[in-house]
């Protein structure tokens, strides 16, 4: 059943939703990666990198939304079920337990690199087939390309 008439052709919105989906999967996951390492981080850097994981978290909640809000525009009901995210994430996340602040530090920047390099492959995906999506595409991966580089920048070691 489709409950909107999309404003593109079939073709380009199947392409157009398989990306939108694979992003919010992508999303909400890193969302919950974010959190599960706010909630047991340790170390001497703590404070501030918990606050900037509630960051990466809000930024991810947000775009969530917004990638799931287009899915519906163009007629494709988005999947953020529990047991859709779970069978269907693949990005790296944290360990069970005490995380390090080093450790949670090089598992952000993983996953974020992971979802950059998805994200980019789908603005390629949506080029021709719907340029609204692939401009929000666009914005989401700018968005983690900064927080990977702020992740990326707390490992950086004095001698280097």
């Amino acid at each position: 059943m489709t409950v909107v008439k999309s404003t593109i052709p079939d073709s380009a919105r199947q392409v157009a939703g398989e990306a939108l989906q694979n992003t919010l999967v992508d999303l909400l996951g890193l969302s919950l990666i974010g959190k599960q390492a706010h909630w047991n981080i340790v170390g001497p850097r703590f404070r501030s990198i918990h606050l900037q994981l509630d960051e990466v978290v809000a930024a991810a909640r947000t775009f969530a939304d917004t990638v799931a809000e287009r899915s519906s525009a163009l007629g494709l009901p988005p999947d953020g079920r529990p047991e859709t995210i779970a069978s269907a994430f693949t990005l790296p996340g944290p360990k069970d337990g005490w995380v390090r602040d080093t450790e949670a530090v090089e598992v952000l920047v993983e996953a974020l690199e992971s979802a950059v390099a998805r994200l980019r492959e789908r603005i390629d995906a949506t080029e021709k087939a719907d340029p609204v999506t692939q401009d929000l595409l666009i914005a989401i991966t700018a968005e983690l390309e900064k927080q990977r580089w702020m992740f990326a920048a707390e490992n950086v070691s004095h001698d280097d």
